[in-house]
């Protein structure tokens, strides 16, 4: 692992500083947006920006990087996205903040795309697995850092956004002054929507549904704990727990959809995320509106970052859990183009996700968050349980669980040992 890291510490080293200014940036505007007293609506619209531009980006930039290559596209969108953060210090407006963030996503899945390709690059059928596991632990270590930087300054002040612009802009000094040459891009094929949703009922509702519930999770939980008079620490507290108990929980899961049918694992997995749902309303101090039952026992704050911990364990697996599902009704030469077309079908969900939980928000008030996330873990185990009486388990030993970084895109899915792909030319003295 010492050896992996000091042939790749120029790429692990820029991807982390990028995932750093990425948690603190996202988080930084909405509890920003809350104070400046955005509607929920515009708050909405604003976060979903970030996952049209992601979504744009990610069929976009493969095209860039075969005509001006890795290094002009990642330097090119690495300085657009520290351009994008100080507009939005400088206009504090809900439009040009959208714009922003539809900017940010655009830059950051241009430079997770040319850092996974570098890296598919530099690995061969015996290190691929070591690389993955390395460029998961430096993604969700920069995210976690991130907000905890979120205690740098008050959100009222425009240091915290100027520091986010030094970042974006430091992470381009390693990959640049890197010695390597960069490799040549191989484009990814993806599966179509109608063949995928044929091969895998439940891959693909699961997904999409799973592109909704992590995109307002990441984008709208700080909003929610601003809205409930959480501190700048805890805010920061809840969202690193969140997380970390995303990265950790994929082991332990991934262990037991790989003993057992893993649509009961994903079932499981969205039945304990809808009971962490309510019970986090629970004791959360505040009333869930318009509907016949109101809770409000009083605010345990203890109890409610463990039960959002929790919560977000079981959610945070769900997309792994989606693509090893998948993938064991695929042949092993078709589980990268799968998971590319589970990519497309995620970002379809991600774009709308925030937009409509603000929507639920602005109905049932702050707890209308929680209430959004359940209804789509509910369809997500109720589709489940159709699928075990309609299809009888498959046991494919070629596809098992893998962990994966959130960001992950096509690209970075060869690193999959499970994938098949012959990356032994890549072994370059």
């Amino acid at each position: 692992m010492g050896k992996l890291f000091r042939n790749s510490w120029a790429l692990f080293t820029g991807i982390g500083i990028i995932m750093i200014a990425h948690g603190l940036q996202g988080n930084l505007m909405g509890i920003r947006a809350v104070m400046e007293e955005f509607n929920y609506f515009s708050t909405g619209i604003m976060m979903s920006g970030y996952y049209v531009g992601y979504f744009l980006g990610s069929n976009m930039t493969p095209k860039l990087v075969s005509r001006v290559g890795h290094i002009r596209v990642f330097a090119a969108f690495a300085s657009l996205s520290s351009l994008s953060i100080l507009i939005i210090a400088a206009y504090v407006n809900p439009v040009v903040w959208t714009l922003g963030r539809f900017l940010t996503g655009l830059s950051l899945v241009s430079c997770y795309i040319v850092a996974e390709s570098w890296l598919n690059d530099r690995a061969n059928n015996r290190t691929r697995g070591k690389i993955l596991s390395a460029y998961m632990f430096v993604t969700y270590i920069g995210l976690a850092i991130g907000m905890l930087l979120l205690n740098f300054d008050s959100p009222e002040n425009f240091k915290p956004f100027i520091l986010v612009s030094i970042l974006l802009s430091v992470a381009l000094i390693p990959i640049l002054l890197t010695k390597r040459k960069a490799p040549k891009f191989k484009k990814i094929g993806t599966l179509k929507i109608k063949e995928l949703y044929k091969i895998s009922p439940l891959g693909f509702v699961s997904s999409f549904c799973t592109g909704i519930i992590y995109s307002a999770l990441f984008t709208l939980a700080a909003v929610y704990a601003s809205i409930v008079n959480f501190s700048v620490f805890e805010i920061s507290l809840l969202l690193f727990l969140i997380t970390v108990a995303g990265a950790i929980a994929q082991g332990p899961i991934g262990y037991f959809s790989d003993q057992f049918d893993r649509r009961t694992v994903i079932i499981l997995c969205s039945i304990i995320c809808v009971i962490f749902c309510f019970l986090s309303i629970f004791v959360s101090g505040d009333t869930l509106q318009y509907i016949n039952i109101v809770v409000d026992p009083g605010s345990d704050k203890l109890m409610f970052f463990i039960f959002v911990t929790i919560y977000a364990g079981a959610s945070l697996s769900l997309f792994p859990l989606n693509l090893s599902h998948t993938n064991d009704f695929v042949p092993k030469e078709k589980f990268v183009a799968a998971g590319g077309g589970l990519q497309l079908v995620f970002g379809l969900g991600a774009m709308g996700g925030p937009l409509a939980c603000s929507f639920f928000m602005n109905i049932f008030g702050p707890n209308g968050f929680f209430f959004f996330l359940s209804i789509f873990h509910v369809i997500i185990a109720l589709f489940g349980i159709f699928r075990i009486f309609i299809r009888p388990t498959i046991d494919n030993p070629e596809s098992t669980f893998t962990p994966l970084p959130r960001n992950i895109t096509p690209l970075g899915m060869e690193l999959d040992p499970d994938t098949g792909v012959d990356l032994s030319s890549s072994d370059k003295k």
